[in-house]
């Protein structure tokens, strides 16, 4: 599976991200003869600023082990560049350096107290509150942190990227929590990071333990101690690192749920018999959306070979009272556009992070002088994050949107009318007495209000603060935050639709005996009873329902069809 793009041979069903959620029953494992996958060798990552990859990133979220180090030349750079700077600092008042952050800007440091402010940064900048960001993506943003700070630009001695690594290497996860950053770098979660780095008191955790740094660094074979000199504090704590590092997870999360709406879309198209000229390729082709064109060529490859979504198909439930269809709803026959729209939300904010992981995004930036000898301090705003938060916001419609159309069509099961003949509320046994998945859908719709809700752009929303010094921000951590709020959600409305879709086949199967499922339909529904037997009279919902949502989000499946 590529991390820039999906090629158009393989379609991804079902996967799963491993990622925090709403905790649901586990279904029992695959059977007892199955092979435990093999251990993945070390991911062994060489920094050198320009040339960190999505696919190096995904890995790393993923849970692969990593080994990061500095490229050969980097030290000498960095060092240039720090000197360089320690020169400059004779004859320039330079924020965070020699003067002070923020409302406090003006405030002039001695040189004796450069070493003390900054700890005290770290110290002050460090409140943040909430749940931690999950360790994986933690142990990225050190490693987006420490290949930023390879650049040369921010003038760090190369031991400030190299301890950040060394905690990566050894398996240290410092304690980041979620809250307080407005999107305006990186305040809170890498003050605390940094304080881990120093080897003060705040959290980590390693093998399974968590307690102050000074006291794991230690155990981890890592020096408890250490000192950010003049001006590295600042480079920690500003930038937009956590920020990207936590919206390339939502990008991994959206990408593999964008495959899973796609399966669920197939196999509601099977139960409902639907017609097939909504995929007809010359049509998508006459719109020139590149991601239209590949929504709808998986579709057709899943769906390949189908003898429900035909004509022969559409009679069987009642051959005498049948009558062409002419075209199914809105909702069917524009499914393939309203997913293209997250697969080119998608493919933005990949480039967008292809580039943050690679560009200096601190506050001072430091470069030689164009005219002239030496280095110069340049101060701006590179650490804004509102190019990644307003992504986000996309994404988060998107994914919202892609939810809505799930709900809607997870609803349209329920009605013989609008499914062409399906028993009334898939009950399984008699209806009536039965009443079958009605509650099911309901969880969906419960969810739909919610994402709605979360969805409301938080990047229109700044406010000011710090005495007017930073007096616009981009809100974007807020938006990060509601983007895997809403993808969490969205799990549970595709399994729904799963679950329901699989329930709609199994209920007409005999009706259809000799007619196939397409090529991909037929792997989906057999995976799905592999957990979830078919509804016979009514029984307890609540266990297939966890079941369905553990598939979505713990599954892989990844059948080769050609597209």
């Amino acid at each position: 599976m590529t991390t820039l793009g999906r090629t158009a041979t393989v379609v991804s069903l079902l996967a799963a991200l491993c990622v925090p959620g709403q905790a649901v029953a586990e279904p029992q494992a695959p059977s007892a003869g199955s092979t435990p996958a093999a251990p993945q060798p070390a991911l062994d990552l060489v920094l050198d600023g320009d040339s960190l990859s999505l696919r190096d990133a995904f890995a790393i979220l993923e849970g692969r082990p990593v080994s990061a180090r500095l490229a050969a030349g980097t030290r000498e750079r960095l060092d240039s560049t720090r000197a360089g700077a320690l020169a400059a600092l004779k004859n320039q008042r330079v924020y965070g350096w020699n003067q002070a952050l923020g409302p406090l800007k003006d405030r002039p440091l001695s040189p004796e107290q450069a070493v003390q402010f900054q700890r005290n940064v770290l110290r002050s900048h460090a409140a943040g509150v909430g749940e931690p960001l999950p360790d994986n993506v933690v142990r990225l943003a050190l490693i987006l942190k420490a290949n930023q700070m390879a650049r040369g630009k921010v003038g760090v001695r190369p031991e400030v990227p190299q301890r950040l690594l060394d905690l990566v290497n050894a398996g240290v996860v410092p304690r980041m929590p979620q809250i307080g950053s407005l999107g305006t770098g990186d305040l809170q979660p890498q003050a605390a990071a940094g304080l881990a780095a120093l080897g003060e008191d705040a959290p980590v955790r390693y093998r399974g333990e968590e307690g102050p740094a000074s006291e794991i660094l230690p155990k981890a074979g890592l020096a408890r101690d250490f000192v950010f000199e003049a001006g590295e504090a600042l480079p920690i704590v500003s930038g937009s690192t956590v920020l990207a590092a936590t919206l390339m997870d939502a990008v991994h999360r959206a990408t593999v749920l964008a495959d899973q709406a796609e399966g669920a879309f197939a196999l509601f198209m099977e139960a409902t018999r639907a017609e097939r000229g909504s995929l007809d390729a010359r049509t998508h082709r006459e719109r020139h959306i590149p991601e239209q064109d590949t929504v709808a060529a998986r579709l057709r490859a899943m769906v390949a070979g189908s003898g429900w979504m035909t004509e022969e198909g559409r009679k069987r439930l009642d051959p005498a009272n049948y009558h062409p269809r002419v075209q199914d709803a809105v909702s069917v026959r524009a499914a393939p556009h309203i997913m293209a729209g997250l697969r080119h939300a998608l493919a933005d904010a990949r480039q967008t992070l292809v580039r943050e992981a690679n560009s200096s995004n601190s506050n001072p930036l430091i470069f030689k002088r164009e005219q002239g000898s030496g280095y110069e301090f340049v101060m701006g705003g590179n650490w804004d994050g509102s190019v990644m938060g307003h992504l986000a916001d996309t994404l988060n419609a998107e994914i919202t949107d892609v939810g809505v159309l799930s709900q809607e069509l997870s609803g349209r099961l329920l009605s013989p009318r609008w499914s062409y003949g399906l028993p009334a509320n898939l009950a399984g046994g008699t209806v009536g007495l039965n009443s079958g998945m009605v509650q099911v859908q309901t969880v969906a719709a419960a969810l739909i209000p919610e994402m709605q809700a979360r969805a409301t752009p938080a990047g229109t929303l700044s406010r000011p603060v710090k005495d007017g010094q930073e007096d616009h921000n981009t809100m974007a951590m807020a938006s990060v935050r509601h983007l895997h709020e809403n993808l969490d959600r969205l799990e549970m409305v595709l399994a729904v639709q799963y679950l329901m879709s699989a329930q709609g086949i199994d209920l007409i199967a005999q009706k259809m005996s000799g007619l196939p499922l397409g090529a991909g339909t037929r792997t989906l529904l057999a995976e799905i009873r592999q957990y979830i037997t078919p509804l016979a009279d009514d029984r307890y919902m609540t266990p297939d329902l966890e079941r369905a949502i553990w598939l979505v989000r713990n599954r892989h499946l990844v059948p080769s069809i050609a597209a």
